[in-house]
């Protein structure tokens, strides 16, 4: 009987805690439940601004080195990873009848040089005739003035002058037309010679040779490229930086560089130049960085994580990036309001360090406690209480 009695109280203990459960449940952990935050307050510090960017090792200077005319290649004379210095031979083109070309002009030049030869001496004997003519013609002058010649006598010997000037004229302009037979041979001479000298590819500078193009063999157009040098010197980082985390890129910026292949390593360096001209597509800014000294070991195509340190910024607002979160469009933060509701306050932001802070450029209110991280998302007027740590991956 007494059991019977009992049973309905029993359920209706229960069914009580079940409800409280809920009750709790819904309170603690659902919909109207409070969001637990981490909150931090706003502070002023120093700040040390920095870019991030991945950077490829680069040569400023390299140099494609081959024929100015279409040709095969005959021998190449050093094999990648050599060093070669500044006007050395490296290889070889056919010069197929140049060298023929050359001797037959030495040859035509020896014969312009005694065409000239000749000329010059007729001219000499041209000269005689007419000083000779001339001398006759003024002594018969003179003997007609006496009577002592006829008229006709007179006027032959003048006839000799004219005679002996013309071809003296005509001497004088053969050996002219020797000389300049002789100048044109020159300059074919020169021409082949230096058709020759282009045959023969020359180092323009000192430097290492990082690719070969082409064999022994090969036929190559003008232009086209047998051997490829750089100046190891001269190696440097092509760098890109988000546009959007790009204010203060300027030349002259010092630089950390870590190589992938040295990644214990740090190497200094320093911003040389910054492209004028950016990515549209990757929406990045270009940048090149000069090593401080440069590791002997270095590769061409390597990639490398370069941290360029702006000039620091001295008592800023700042507040850790992880609290910036955007809201219908507009960055800001959540507030901790007196009531304990999360209230949106849309703000501008400066400059971010590599420690995960950024930089204010709005101040908020006085006091004010930006939410960092929330149990889950935040709307406005959302009940929050502060907790100094979040469990699960709840933000």
């Amino acid at each position: 009987m007494n059991v019977h009695r009992l049973r309905p109280l029993l359920l209706l203990t229960l069914a009580g805690a079940l409800l409280g459960g809920f009750g709790y449940l819904i309170v603690r952990s659902g919909p109207l439940a409070t969001i637990p935050v981490t909150i931090v307050q706003v502070e002023r510090r120093d700040l040390q601004p920095t870019l991030f960017g991945i950077g490829t090792v680069e040569a400023r200077r390299a140099y494609a080195i081959g024929p100015t005319t279409a040709g095969r290649v005959q021998q190449v004379r050093v094999d990648v990873g050599d060093v070669v210095a500044a006007g050395q031979q490296v290889a070889d083109m056919d010069p197929v009848d140049l060298d023929e070309r050359i001797a037959a002009a030495q040859a035509a030049l020896a014969r312009a040089g005694n065409a000239r030869t000749a000329a010059e001496a007729l001219v000499q004997e041209m000269q005689s005739r007419l000083e000779l003519a001339e001398s006759n013609a003024r002594r018969f002058t003179d003997l007609r003035r006496q009577g002592f010649v006829t008229q006709e006598a007179a006027d032959s010997r003048q006839h000799e002058v004219n005679a002996a000037r013309t071809a003296l004229a005509a001497a004088q302009a053969n050996r002219d037309a020797a000389g300049q037979e002789r100048e044109r041979l020159l300059a074919e001479q020169a021409a082949a010679m230096k058709l020759r000298a282009n045959s023969q590819l020359r180092s323009p500078v000192a430097g290492l040779v990082i690719a070969r193009d082409a064999e022994p063999g090969s036929t190559v157009v003008a232009g086209q490229s047998v051997l490829q040098l750089i100046d190891p010197a001269s190696l440097w980082l092509r760098v890109r930086i988000d546009q959007g985390r790009s204010s203060g890129l300027r030349a002259g910026l010092p630089a950390e560089i870590v190589l992938r292949s040295r990644p214990d390593e740090r190497f200094p360096g320093q911003v040389t130049r910054v492209e004028l001209i950016g990515d549209s597509v990757t929406e990045e800014k270009m940048a090149y960085v000069s090593f401080a000294h440069r590791p002997d070991d270095v590769a061409l195509g390597e990639l490398a994580e370069i941290t360029l340190r702006l000039p620091a910024l001295p008592h800023a607002l700042v507040v850790p990036n992880a609290a910036v979160q955007r809201l219908a469009g507009q960055e800001g933060v959540w507030l901790l309001s007196a009531e304990n509701t999360a209230h949106f306050q849309a703000l501008r932001f400066g400059i971010r360090d590599l420690d995960g802070a950024v930089q204010l450029l709005d101040e908020p209110a006085a006091n004010a406690c930006v939410i960092v991280h929330s149990g889950r998302e935040l709307h406005e007027g959302d009940a929050v209480r502060p907790s100094p740590a979040l469990s699960g991956d709840g933000r």
